[in-house]
């Protein structure tokens, strides 16, 4: 008699990839919603737009219910923000922390410029991480700050981003990472530090004002999408239509930087920046790496050229000199191009308009904001990691490695539609000091010998980073 058919094992939980904006917009709101104990909340940017109100009516309908909110963010940009950041933390059920604060905050932004200039320079580094965690069971992890730029809302210039979902048991290690944070001595309770007077009743009033901009006409669209995909609204549930690749605790590894980085008191061989060099000298055949700001330094590129070298195919994805929204970094990589491509690496910038459709608003252009890698097809990477040095060595970072085939597929498929001569110009070498950038425009094919779309004010301050010594802030 045959054996009784062994069932099959089910892990305790997954993981989903979310690269459209308004898709990330609706599981914040959602998995918020959900929440039942805590709702933790780690950003380096959280702006004060209409994106920004809508997820903070969310927070503060959160704390209503009775769930307790922890909100860190980076002081970079909560100075000058800070009167409803106050508003918030007035509520009984939410406390704001500010990360590497300045002290001089009664200054606004100016402060923070004098207290660096007179030997601050601690300020500049700074907390890049990013999560959005429910109840320690579902933690929201990538590249996407808060605001209109981040979810397909700005009617000007919006980032193509990415974010990895994870439920179950592996989203315990995104909130065992917030928790280091919360409670280093560098996250200053808001109360403490702040020179905005408290005011009673504040949080109410805010409630009322973000309730008025969520009525407005310009809300609905992020609604909608809402009430369209019922299966984002499941994330945490045990449902087969929740779009989440099953994915065994154990095959995820969640790597975030200590809170001493921020300080310049990390250990060699700790943190994010190991955890990608070593995973890309793991690679034995592929490594597709989309990065936004690609500096790769000498060693960075000295690694990559001798795995292209090695046999391994090296694609990498970044943004042109017309995309970028940080000119000086894309003087800093333009030194290594050349070496790269002669050592076999393919370079793909992508192009900053937006061939695929427009945004909410009606947007014209977007810039690569994307962090991730695939590895010999079966282990991805996605987190708030640039491949530059001041992720490596200024920044404090976190992402995650999931070792899956399905999750690298679709990452795999990311890489390959940005790379496409659609969105990106592939860049080649046709002689020593001679590049060539080819894409599709128009439905033709062309070929052009100088930086694509990029204005003459672009072009000479990217050349004029390449000779000035900042690689090291880049």
């Amino acid at each position: 008699m045959d054996a009784a058919p062994r069932e099959r094992e089910v892990p305790a939980g997954g993981v989903a990839l979310m690269p459209d904006g308004l898709t990330a917009f609706a599981a914040r709101v959602a998995a918020a919603r959900r929440a039942e104990t805590s709702l933790d909340l780690q950003y380096y940017i959280w702006r004060g737009d209409l994106t920004g109100g809508l997820l903070a009516r969310e927070v503060l309908g959160v704390a209503e219910r009775g769930v307790r909110v922890r909100l860190l963010l980076d002081d970079m940009y909560a100075v000058g923000a800070e009167r409803v950041l106050a508003a918030l933390d007035t509520h009984g059920r939410i406390e704001v922390r500010l990360f590497n604060a300045t002290r001089w905050r009664r200054f606004g932004p100016p402060g923070l410029l004098l207290e660096m200039l007179f030997g601050g320079w601690h300020l500049n580094r700074r907390m890049h991480n990013k999560a959005w965690i429910v109840d320690g069971r579902l933690a929201i992890q990538g590249g996407r700050n808060i605001g209109d730029e981040y979810f397909d809302t700005s009617g000007a210039f919006n980032f193509r981003d990415l974010d990895l979902a994870i439920s179950g048991e592996g989203a315990g290690q995104v909130q065992a990472a917030f928790d280091r944070y919360w409670n280093h001595p560098l996250s200053a309770p808001l109360r403490r530090i702040s020179r905005v007077a408290y005011r009673r009743r504040a949080a109410r009033r805010l409630m009322r004002r973000l309730d008025a901009a969520a009525r407005a006409p310009a809300a609905r669209p992020f609604f909608d999408r809402l009430d369209a995909d019922p299966a984002v609204g499941r994330i945490l549930a045990d449902d087969p239509d929740a779009r989440f690749v099953p994915v065994a605790p154990t095959e995820i590894e969640v790597v975030a930087d200590p809170p001493a980085k921020a300080k310049g008191r990390a250990r060699a061989g700790e943190g994010v920046a190991h955890a990608v060099l070593a995973a890309l000298r793991s690679a034995r055949r592929e490594a597709l790496i989309i990065s936004p700001y690609f500096v790769p330094g000498p060693a960075g590129a000295a690694l990559l050229a001798g795995m292209a070298q090695a046999g391994v195919r090296v694609s990498v994805v970044t943004n042109s000199l017309a995309a970028t929204d940080v000119v000086a970094v894309h003087g800093g990589y333009a030194r290594y191009r050349e070496g790269l491509l002669a050592a076999g690496i393919t370079l793909h910038e992508m192009k900053p308009t937006r061939d695929e459709g427009a945004s909410v608003f009606g947007s014209r252009g977007a810039s690569l904001h994307t962090k991730a890698l695939v590895l010999d097809g079966e282990r991805g990477f996605v987190g708030s990691f640039n491949l530059d040095p001041r992720s490596v060595a200024l920044n404090t970072e976190m992402g995650t490695f999931v070792r899956n085939d399905e999750v690298a597929r679709q990452l795999r498929e990311e890489h390959a539609r940005l790379a496409s001569p659609l969105r990106s110009w592939r860049v080649t070498r046709a002689g020593p000091g001679r590049l060539l950038w080819t894409a599709q425009v128009d439905g033709t094919l062309r070929v052009l010998a100088r930086e694509p779309e990029a204005s003459r004010i672009r072009r000479v301050l990217a050349r004029l980073v390449r000779l000035l010594p900042v690689e090291s802030q880049l």
